[in-house]
């Protein structure tokens, strides 16, 4: 049976999530991050790592610091994260319910990605599941908009993308990123229940 994700009539953009939304890399970023915290002589749960889904890197990392009492340096731990993710990236394989979204509307309505990562591996996940052509506006936290659940990086890729936010579809895997889509004012479209 195949599984078709509804674009209502009103709809005039599609904001997508990318990780773990278009493409299923949350396994590889976790995977990323608790191998330099076990270097680091930190254990960490992986559902409590799992539990900060949605948040910026930054953000994250200055949680892992306060749960566990730990001293992190931040940028450290950043350049190592993403220098592990980019070599796990191979891997990863779309998400093709939410992909097929994106592939069937491109040309027909605008379409932005809107990710808490970092650009680089952002582009280089699109570019891994031949995406990247698809998105006119890419919104991430090199973009230094305050992170999810604020809604601040939906309105921009909204107001980029010239469309009014309640005419917005935002695709979401994460709580914050559907909590920042609705405080937006757009439509959040939790693509758990397909996955």
């Amino acid at each position: 049976m195949s599984v078709r994700i509804e674009i209502p009539p009103h709809i005039r953009a599609l904001l997508f999530d990318c990780d773990g939304t278009l493409i299923d890399t949350m396994p590889l970023h976790w995977q990323a991050e608790l191998e330099i915290l076990r270097d680091l002589g930190i254990e960490l749960d992986p559902e409590w790592l799992a539990g900060n889904c949605g948040a910026s890197m930054r953000d994250v990392v200055a949680a892992i610091s306060r749960h566990t009492g730990h001293a992190i340096d931040i940028g450290d731990f950043l350049v190592r994260k993403q220098v592990r993710f980019r070599e796990l990236l191979p891997q990863a394989r779309e998400i093709k319910v939410v992909a097929d979204v994106a592939r069937a509307q491109f040309g027909r309505l605008p379409m932005g990605v809107v990710s808490g990562g970092y650009r680089a591996n952002v582009v280089a996940s699109l570019e891994a599941i031949g995406l990247a052509r698809h998105f006119s506006v890419v919104i991430t936290c090199d973009d230094n908009l305050p992170g999810k659940p604020a809604p601040d990086s939906f309105l921009a890729a909204a107001s980029r993308l010239g469309i009014a936010p309640e005419y917005c579809q935002v695709f979401e895997d994460g709580d914050l990123g559907l909590e920042a889509a609705r405080a937006a004012g757009m439509l959040a479209t939790d693509v758990r229940p397909w996955l």
